[in-house]
């Protein structure tokens, strides 16, 4: 069974968000529509709804729009490099909180944290239909 194609409209309903953010989002690469109608209106796989609550999760955690783009639009052969450098950070991180001063402790463990939160939605992304 196929998926029933959305116009802008439906899919700024269905994901709560006002018909301007998915043509932002489009417009940054966030979106691609599935295709377009003879009348040149753009349709959105339903599975779009889901990604635009993952860019919004992910800017809530403060991750900039553009990189959002960046790391949606690069190719699943990136992810190994990208886990290689967030493992080095990750140690250089540990390394830090080895011979960091107890009020460092906090601000430490609250990058961890965040660490933590942006690998755990990272996860979530789905592949692009």
């Amino acid at each position: 069974m196929t998926d029933v194609l959305l116009k802008i409209g439906e899919l700024a309903a269905r994901a709560q968000v006002s018909p301007r953010t998915v043509d932002y989002y489009t417009g940054l690469g966030l979106l691609s529509p599935a295709k377009r109608t003879a009348g040149n209106y753009r349709l959105y796989h339903p599975s779009d709804v889901e990604r635009i609550h993952l860019v919004q999760r992910l800017e809530v955690q403060g991750v900039p729009l553009e990189e959002i783009s960046t790391a949606l639009t690069a190719g699943r052969t990136d992810i190994a490099e990208i886990m290689e450098r967030i493992d080095e950070d990750m140690r250089a991180l540990q390394a830090a909180a080895e011979t960091a001063s107890p009020e460092m402790h906090g601000l430490l463990a609250a990058i961890a944290t965040r660490i933590h939160s942006l690998i755990t939605t990272a996860l979530q992304i789905p592949p692009l239909p």
